[in-house]
């Protein structure tokens, strides 16, 4: 230690608090006198300063985390998707219908999140977020408002995709959605709440992969079935919908969709579409307009259920004749270990498998009691086929109360089908009992409701049906060109 030091140590502390609080110390007195600093101070004061500058370094080091740097990687890319939509107005009381005309309307504002997949202005986004746009704006982190188009969605897995021109975009790196480890550290990046704040630049929150591969099974009408989800705990809050989830090497992992939540804000139960998934979906969109999905040819049901309603395994329960299963040899009744690698437990297991397939793909089956099977899927029969006209020959009516105690069903909301053709039964293998649930990602209550989204979706390609059949819940797909 210098003789000067020694002299400053009584000050030292004094000294070092000083420099902290950005004053200097020239003016310090050392070795205990009141006057001007004497020979020697200049060296203690450059000596506290370099050592205040080599701890502040350390903590800066410490800052920028690899959170930090993923955050900084991926939130350019993430964008504001504000939508203008025109909604029908319904009269609720008699006094109401006095003074709204018929058919009155008014246009309602939404917004959500998105992110640039690409440098040429590819957004992808939620297909709810977008859902009845009448108009579509972008808002860049920059401030920078873009009018965007519509290339196309899937309510299936609610994604959609946009397309924007601009300069110097910049596009979000794409990650895998294979090999996530549960508890690795993830990023939740939106807009929450959108306008409210007072810039466009996104929010991050971060958590960790709290299980993959979950199904969400509906508890209310304004959420629909979603499989195969990447579950965090990452808060993802209103707006946050569209927005990417971020793995810490900065690269995307999932599309944020929903939340599941009592109170409807977040509760640490997020959910994000798989990746892998949504660009299958989006290149689709963007090369076709419309998802290919792959047909096999047989549908699965559960194995009966235990006393708390949980099924152990799936079985096959209907072959289409001249199907790909069909020319495998499957047969109705066979039970299903496992599909495409992945065990079954449930129905909703096989069409979780089916999602990521495409026509023409090869999927392995492993059936009970025997070894593997490889099945060559194709396309949709109603693909290849005529157009289907399914208000012509299928009569609904709505599951009331009284509709459920007399029929024993366990909904007690949906579209109970009371009348069907031969030809239409045959096509989609619909029966008297069934009750319709939801279409696409749409919840129905009514007969009239089934009605109204089967109107909407004439002539817009795949349609995916949930409904229920024998207490346990089923789903068919076709293409409906109309």
């Amino acid at each position: 230690m210098t003789s000067s030091l020694r002299r400053a140590f009584p000050f030292a502390a004094l000294a070092a608090a000083l420099a902290a609080c950005g004053q200097a110390p020239a003016e310090l007195p050392l070795g205990g006198g009141s006057g001007p600093a004497r020979d020697g101070s200049v060296g203690v004061v450059q000596e506290l300063q370099e050592a205040r500058r080599e701890a502040g370094a350390g903590v800066e080091a410490t800052r920028r985390t690899a959170i930090v740097e993923a955050a900084n990687r991926v939130a350019p890319a993430v964008v504001t998707v504000n939508v203008l939509q025109t909604q029908e107005l319904r009269t609720r009381t008699l006094l109401e219908s006095f003074f709204l005309p018929p058919r009155a309307s008014r246009q309602s504002a939404s917004l959500g999140s998105g992110f640039v997949m690409s440098e040429n202005g590819i957004v992808l986004t939620n297909e709810h977020v977008v859902r009845g746009a009448d108009r579509i704006l972008v808002t860049l982190p920059d401030g920078r408002d873009l009018p965007a188009e519509l290339v196309g969605t899937d309510p299936v897995t609610d994604v959609a995709v946009l397309r924007v021109a601009g300069e110097n975009l910049q596009a979000a790196q794409i990650g895998t959605s294979e090999g996530l480890l549960i508890g690795e550290w993830v990023i939740a990046i939106g807009n929450p709440f959108g306008n409210l704040f007072s810039n466009s630049e996104p929010t991050v929150t971060t958590g960790v992969v709290s299980a993959t591969g979950r199904h969400i099974i509906p508890s209310s009408d304004e959420q629909g079935f979603y499989l195969g989800m990447i579950q965090t705990d990452a808060s993802i809050n209103p707006g946050n919908s569209g927005g990417p989830l971020v793995n810490v090497l900065g690269e995307v992992i999932g599309v944020n969709s929903s939340i599941f939540s009592r109170s409807g804000g977040s509760e640490g139960l997020g959910f994000a579409i798989p990746i892998d998934r949504a660009l299958r979906v989006a290149e689709d969109l963007i090369q076709y307009g419309e998802v290919r999905r792959a047909w096999v040819g047989f549908d699965v049901e559960a194995i009966a259920a235990d006393a708390f309603g949980r099924s152990r395994g799936v079985r096959i329960g209907r072959v289409a004749p001249g199907s790909p299963a069909a020319e495998a040899g499957l047969s109705p009744g066979t039970r299903l270990l496992q599909a495409g690698g992945r065990q079954l437990a449930a129905p909703l297991d096989f069409q979780n498998v089916l999602l990521d397939l495409r026509a023409g793909d090869e999927i392995v089956l492993t059936p009970e009691g025997g070894g593997p099977l490889h099945l060559r899927t194709e396309a949709l029969p109603s693909v290849r086929a005529e157009r289907i006209w399914i208000l012509e020959d299928l009569e609904l009516i709505t599951v009331t109360p009284e509709v459920h105690a007399e029929r024993g069903v366990r909904s007690d909301r949906g579209a109970l089908v009371v009348g069907i053709s031969p030809e239409l039964q045959s096509q989609l293998g619909f029966i008297v009992g069934d009750v319709i649930l939801q279409i696409n990602n749409v919840r129905v209550s009514t007969a009239e409701a089934a009605a109204r989204v089967l109107g909407r979706l004439r002539g817009h390609g795949t349609i995916q049906i949930y409904f229920e059949r024998g207490g346990g819940l089923q789903v068919v797909s076709f293409y409906w060109r109309g």
